[in-house]
């Protein structure tokens, strides 16, 4: 869709809106040509904004506009949110009858919406005007608003709960057994790439002792753990062994909140694994089936079935540990609301602490016949995740964090449930940002949380693993710079 903006420069806040509301459309700023379009207008008298917009979708013709007044004036950073707000507002007004029925995030963009929640608490609204205020003035479902409310007051429980000088840290093992379908995350098959995992871990273990050095020259203590992937289990119980005793020997990890390792694929996890990960302290492991259903695995790649996954659950347990999370993805490829029911009903039958309920990202530049599958899939999907969030509350979980699914069809939300005291400190810190995070590995995003300012700065360690072993003395620099300001 092309689009054209008079009397402001929100590129950003316009192509941000257009594709939130029309994700298989590319959006670029040009001339009308006849095909989809829409132009946005924004003027200002004195402390006064008044944001306009007209749309032609599908050939439907609509027009959108909305008023307001600053608070602060003199407040720039004030100026520029309500100006960035009302563009989008009124790109909204104007697309949205055009549509058979409204997103169910409304205007809201953005993939923290729990974390936007909290400021507007800090800025002086209370939680029930905050709530409120998403399906007021952003046109949010009572569903979602009532999501994030649960996981803005999580967070704010978590903000208050965190060391003076803490930190998260993350490992990363970006290799799994098979690369599954719908997988867009980096990480590499095991069969093609078997001999690049060894000299992986060595690396590894060295950027964890240098790491853990600097971070305890900087006076930092670890709040909490993850190491994720990929599939960590992948890695054999020797290998295990050496990295978690890494960790231990290079940083202080005896006020951990939790202490989380994916086991994820079923078909990776051994009781010798099981045992390695006990013996290190390992509180929260995941479990990870996707779907109970075995059609439907077949289909997303997966080597395991529903019922291997019951098995190295019911191991899991057998070894001791008491927090188990178990993943589910809505959306895969073969599965139906019915389907997901089903899924969703054996999960609460063997009762894990934590479920996290996933959507699947519906591709972007689809051609028509694609966009037509891809609102089937959308109301398909709504239906599944309308089925989790009634069943989970009714069996006494309740959800602790959640982030948007950016610019996918549907625009729909991925969420963690739990029962009451098993929320996971490391989710709700990375999510929302409460504290600067340590990404060890292949592809780690290191994040400098200011904690008087919410400044963050980044540093991204090389993404594949290839590139990363090569790259010891880069990363250990990036980080010190990163860390040290």
């Amino acid at each position: 869709m092309n689009y054209q903006i008079w009397g402001h420069t929100h590129r950003h806040a316009v192509e941000e809106i257009l594709l939130h509301l029309l994700p298989d459309c590319a959006a670029g700023e040009g001339d009308d040509t006849g095909g989809d379009f829409c132009k946005s207008v924004l003027s200002v008298q004195g402390d006064t904004f008044t944001a306009s917009a007209s749309a032609r979708v599908k050939g439907r013709c609509c027009e959108g506009k909305c008023i307001d007044t600053v608070k602060d004036g003199s407040d720039p950073l004030a100026r520029k949110r309500l100006e960035t707000e009302l563009v989008k507002l009124a790109v909204y007004d104007a697309i949205v009858p055009a549509f058979r029925q409204p997103p169910v995030w409304g205007a809201l963009t953005g993939v923290r919406p729990a974390k936007l929640a909290r400021s507007l608490i800090e800025r002086g609204r209370s939680p029930e005007e905050t709530e409120a205020w998403l399906r007021e003035r952003f046109y949010v479902s009572p569903e979602r608003a009532a999501l994030t409310m649960s996981a803005a007051k999580m967070a704010q429980e978590m903000d208050r709960k965190r060391s003076k000088n803490g930190i998260s840290l993350y490992v990363g093992i970006p290799f799994c057994p098979t690369r599954c379908s719908y997988c867009s995350f980096i990480s590499s098959a095991v069969g093609k790439n078997a001999a690049l995992i060894e000299p992986y871990v060595e690396a590894l273990c060295r950027e964890v002792l240098e790491s853990g050095a600097l971070a305890k020259s900087l006076g930092m203590t670890v709040d909490s753990l993850y190491i994720g992937g990929g599939t960590p289990t992948t890695l054999s119980s020797i290998q295990l062994d050496r990295l978690l005793s890494a960790l231990e020997n290079a940083f202080d990890l005896s006020r951990l909140f939790d202490y989380t390792v994916e086991a994820g694929r079923p078909d990776t996890i051994t009781l010798e694994k099981l045992a390695v990960l006990r013996a290190h302290g390992v509180t929260r492991v995941s479990v990870n089936p996707q779907s109970m259903d075995d059609e439907v695995l077949r289909l997303a790649g997966r080597k395991h079935t529903a019922q291997d996954v019951i098995e190295r659950y019911m191991q899991v347990r057998e070894t001791g540990f008491q927090s188990v999370n178990m993943d589910l993805i809505a959306g895969l490829a073969g599965d139906s609301p019915d389907g997901f029911a089903k899924t969703v009903d054996t999960l609460l039958d063997l009762g894990p602490e934590n479920i996290t309920v996933h959507t699947l990202a519906v591709k972007r530049g689809a051609d028509l016949r694609d966009i037509s599958a891809n609102l089937a899939q959308q109301e398909q999907v709504g239906h599944m995740l309308a089925y989790a969030q009634n069943v989970l509350s009714a069996h006494n979980y309740h959800a602790y964090y959640l982030y948007r699914q950016k610019f996918s069809a549907g625009g729909f939300e991925n969420v963690g449930w739990c029962r009451p005291g098993a929320e996971n400190f490391y989710n709700v810190s990375m999510m929302e940002e409460l504290q600067t995070v340590v990404s060890l590995g292949a592809g780690g995003v290191s994040k400098r949380v200011d904690r008087i300012t919410g400044k963050i700065e980044r540093f991204t360690n090389p993404k594949y693993p290839a590139e990363y072993l090569g790259a010891q003395e880069r990363i250990l620099q990036g980080k010190r710079r990163l860390l040290e300001k």
